[in-house]
């Protein structure tokens, strides 16, 4: 559970390794290697035996990829890793390159030339992305070549071994629903579109459908493992069979085969004239090439868990209340510690705060583990959206200065992601000016009103027009979806800039956290999570309508609020919530806690 503070990464990894890539290259015949980041679950997160960007560049971040030529080097990342990857990768042997623009695609279609052979692995990468390589490939003349082994994994002699954490029952207290249940559903859906059998790859998807969890991933409770469910409602778990006790023998029953990993190739190739659903967004291009060469008719289709694993029933938005009650008042204390003579004096650094927040959350005695590594950041580090705190990086609270801290923890009710960026010393009114900002877009999308078709897209205008209107923006998304007791990042569903499809829906849980970053001073961030519920306080209208309940109760700096930028109704909607997280978080802190509390969550107004 504790956070790994040693340096990670770093420009010494690619001297080290990019000669014993391309040494396996040369083998092969190969002018080059894709690399994704992601790995044969398409995890964001992934276990240290698959993180092979990582290996062979040195960078750590959630997103990427990178291009090995026999006589050049490129990593791609997206706007959230500008900064980090320049200080993990060296410069010197590879090139940076953005991930969507010219990307992977747009990468190889301009520098690479005819006869070129560039090895991929069709495990680490979806169907639609490949056809994209592919079209880049045959515009410049290039050949993808698919690969059995991953040269990589011949090259690392000293991979991590492949992690065997047992799984465990989930029970239907906190899943709301039996995962027999599920399982009919998936059936039914089957059925209804034609196909005989589904093949879900998404780890965390299984462990929806079968309520289970894990512990393969870091700060995720994900079982890595493959699902085949089929119409007739029975199904096959492939798996490292050392991971499964006897109670998840019990748990999961007669419907559920427990098969080993091995088994499943062979169970692809008995799909042969039947008719298989496969996500495109999800199963990688290997499976969509296993059940080709099989005989099978393929059916590209939406992974069947994916929405109603994002719609939480009412268990589930319960039990996400719980964790986010107890982990508001874990954080409460923590943001007390923060206002503290020591703190604010400049004494503490940014890895002692991460530690110290790590314990407030330990000691509820109910933590299953962080929600991902807390993004720990005082002054100039602030400004790096994704920022990981380490020993070679880490810097002091110093007065006159920002701390932004983004954390979470996976509770068995649920699992929470909050950021708050509290003020050392005394903020400049530049600082106070751009989080007030920042708060006013955070408050316009808490109280927003849609009706059913509303999209994240939709919705992601209302939390940056405050931030626009002084020419001011940021470069990461508005809101992701959260799991329950899994991932911290979960789609379809999200609010930012780029078109997203799925409609909001009652259940589902996303962030709120927009944001401002200057580079080199300072960084800026509010998050809370929320969930899509009915809006039954408007009177007169025509049209049902949705809207959000917050869900995150913390209190906000209001040294850092401007409060003649917010209008009554802004003013309104924080007095309401700090209301709130007062009726929750009084009964259970300290008197010198609660004092402090009570003063930070005082009534705001103008005079």
């Amino acid at each position: 559970m504790t956070q790994d503070f040693n340096v990670k990464g770093g420009p010494q990894i690619g001297r080290q390794n990019l000669p014993k890539l391309r040494s396996q290259l040369a083998e092969l015949d190969l002018a080059g290697m894709i690399i994704p980041h992601e790995d044969e679950y398409q995890n964001e997160y992934l276990p240290a035996s698959t993180d092979r960007l990582g290996w062979i560049s040195g960078f750590t971040g959630s997103a990427g990829a990178a291009i090995v030529m026999d006589d050049r080097a490129v990593v791609f990342v997206d706007g959230r890793y500008t900064l980090q990857v320049r200080d993990q990768v060296d410069g010197d042997l590879y090139q940076f390159a953005d991930l969507m623009d010219p990307g992977v695609a747009g990468w190889l279609q301009t520098e690479t030339t005819k006869d070129q052979r560039i090895g991929y692995d069709p495990r680490l990468v979806s169907p639609d992305q490949l056809a994209s390589w592919q079209q880049a490939a045959d515009h410049s003349g290039a050949q993808l070549v698919a690969l059995d082994t991953n040269p990589i994994d011949q090259a690392w002699a000293d991979r991590p071994a492949t992690p065997k954490a047992m799984i465990h029952p989930h029970p239907v207290q906190f899943a709301g629903q039996a995962h027999g249940d599920k399982l009919s559903q998936v059936a039914d859906q089957l059925r209804t579109e034609g196909s005989d059998a589904t093949i879900i790859t998404a780890p965390a998807s299984i462990a929806w459908l079968l309520n289970i969890r894990g512990g393969d991933v870091m700060c995720t409770p994900l079982p890595l493992s493959t699902v085949m469910a089929r119409a007739d409602g029975t199904s096959s778990l492939y798996v490292d069979l050392d991971k499964i006790s006897d109670d998840t023998r019990r748990h999961l029953g007669n419907s559920v085969t427990i098969e080993p990993e091995t088994a499943l190739q062979p169970a692809i190739v008995a799909l042969s004239k039947q008719t298989v659903s496969l996500d495109p967004g999800q199963a990688s291009a290997w499976y969509f090439d296993q059940a080709k060469q099989a005989g099978a008719n393929i059916v590209r289709a939406t992974d069947p868990c994916a929405l109603p694993r994002a719609c939480k029933n009412a268990v589930e938005v319960e039990g996400s209340r719980i964790a986010h009650r107890r982990d508001g008042v874990a954080l409460t204390k923590f943001l007390h510690w923060l206002d503290s003579k020591e703190v604010q004096s400049g004494q503490v650094d940014e890895i002692g705060a991460a530690q110290k927040l790590e314990q407030f959350r330990v000691a509820t005695g109910v933590l299953k583990d962080l929600s991902f590594e807390t993004i720990s950041g005082a002054l100039s580090n602030g400004a790096i959206c994704h920022y990981r705190v380490n020993t070679d990086t880490v810097m002091k609270l110093e007065p006159g200065s920002l701390y932004l801290v983004d954390s979470g923890g996976q509770y068995v009710e649920g699992t929470t992601d909050v950021t708050r960026t509290v003020a050392i010393g005394q903020p400049t009114d530049e600082m106070r000016d751009r989080f007030t900002r920042v708060l006013k877009g955070h408050i316009a999308l808490a109280r927003v009103r849609f009706p059913s078709g509303t999209t994240g897209t939709h919705l992601d205008t209302l939390a940056r027009m405050y931030l626009w209107e002084a020419g001011l923006d940021y470069d990461h998304g508005t809101g992701h979806g959260v799991g329950s007791f899994l991932g911290v990042h979960e789609g379809p569903h999200r609010i930012a800039k780029g078109w997203n499809a799925t409609a909001l829906q009652a259940g589902m849980i996303l962030s709120n956290e927009p944001g401002f970053y200057k580079s080199g001073e300072f960084g800026i961030r509010i998050e809370n999570l929320q969930v899509v519920t009915a809006a039954t306080d408007i009177a007169g209208g025509e049209r049902p309508m949705l809207g959000f309940e917050s869900l995150t109760l913390a209190p906000i700096d209001q040294r850092l609020i401007k409060v003649q930028m917010l209008t009554d109704d802004e003013l309104n909607w924080m007095n309401v919530y700090h209301a709130d997280v007062l009726a929750n978080h009084l009964p259970h802190l300290d008197a010198d806690t609660a004092e402090w509390l009570t003063q930070g969550c005082a009534k705001l107004t103008r005079s």
